[in-house]
């Protein structure tokens, strides 16, 4: 290989290295999410009850990370999460094709599947847990399309 071809190739790599590394932020979606991957299982998800805008990992169908902030709420010790507008958003094709997810609180990274929620009564307090999280006006919810998934663990 030429010295050109391989300043080329290396530069392609640290490319490729910095732009899969590169996080969500705000609206700007990123790559894969870096920290600590938490082995443990999570039975009680309250911690993240303050937490406003989280980062979510989704993979594309060509098979790079893709990520995104979302919001999340927390009923009891579960944790959900939703997308306003859903049919428009990369990330919710991409939960429908494959359900497991990667999630970063603070600096440590949780591995998790995502279950649509379906259930009207569950729906409708989440509809009141991000009404008042996120303080909205009652109304202003009311017109907003949304989905929502319960996060659990892996299979």
């Amino acid at each position: 290989m030429s010295r050109i071809g391989a300043v080329v190739v290396c530069a392609i790599v640290i490319v490729l290295n910095v732009a899969c590394s590169l996080e969500p932020s705000d609206e700007r979606p990123g790559f894969g999410l870096s920290g600590e991957v938490n082995q443990q299982a999570v039975e009680d998800w309250s911690f993240t009850s303050d937490a406003h805008d989280v980062s979510i990992e989704t993979t594309t169908s060509y098979f790079i990370p893709h990520s995104v902030t979302v919001w999340v709420v927390t009923l009891g010790n579960q944790l959900y999460v939703s997308a306003d507008e859903p049919d428009g958003k990369s990330w919710v094709a991409n939960v429908a094709r494959d359900p497991n997810v990667r999630f970063k609180f603070g600096d440590k990274i949780y591995e998790q599947k995502l279950v649509v929620v379906t259930d009207a009564k569950t729906m409708a307090s989440i509809d009141t847990a991000f009404v008042k999280k996120y303080d909205y006006e009652e109304e202003e919810f009311e017109d907003v399309e949304a989905a929502y998934w319960h996060v659990v663990e892996r299979d």
